[in-house]
């Protein structure tokens, strides 16, 4: 899969926020009124299972406008906006890798648009961003999450346990995934 890239510069030393076109999913910077249609994204039961009760519309849009560590994207599929994804680098020479998390509306689930837009973005961090080695960590519990990692060539490393706090109060396992450059499959 080949994706143009443009990329908004701001300061030098701020992270990348690229537009990029997939078969269906664009991933490009927020605009104005997307933090509340994130935010009711973010409300579904589909997505509070894995995410927990959503930050303020007011958090969201700062995300968005962010010049921070993480990058906030939106997920766009026929001009809707369906989710949010978001990277984070660590630029430590050392420990050089980037992590990915995603959310997608419900209606969105299951049909290979988080694949594509896991991809999309790993292969933009892989070739513009110069990473080596992904990172992703979905509940140990969320089959689905983890069956469409594992489709991008995410590969389970390890389990976390008692890694998040969930709804219920109580602490839930997460797994460890990771991918290095050579093992991203593009066809999906």
């Amino acid at each position: 899969m080949t994706a143009p890239v443009s990329e908004e510069r701001g300061q030098a030393a701020a992270p990348a926020r690229p537009v990029l076109t997939g078969r269906r999913v664009t991933l490009r910077p927020g605009r104005p009124g997307d933090a509340g249609r994130l935010h009711a994204i973010l409300a579904e039961p589909a997505v509070t299972q894995w995410w927990g009760d959503p930050d303020p519309v007011e958090e969201v849009a700062a995300a968005l406008r962010s010049a921070g560590p993480a990058v906030l994207l939106v997920v766009e599929i026929g001009g809707e906006v369906a989710g949010g994804i978001q990277y984070q680098e660590e630029d430590d020479p050392q420990y050089r890798h980037a992590g990915i998390d995603i959310y997608l509306s419900g209606r969105f689930q299951g049909q290979g648009a988080g694949a594509e837009a896991v991809a999309l973005l790993a292969g933009f961090l892989f070739r513009h961003r110069g990473h080596h080695r992904l990172t992703i960590d979905p509940a140990a519990a969320n089959d689905r999450a983890i069956r469409c990692y594992a489709k991008v060539g995410f590969r389970p490393v390890g389990v976390m346990r008692s890694y998040e706090r969930g709804a219920d109060g109580r602490f839930h396992d997460g797994l460890l995934m990771d991918m290095l450059a050579a093992e991203l499959r593009c066809g999906l």
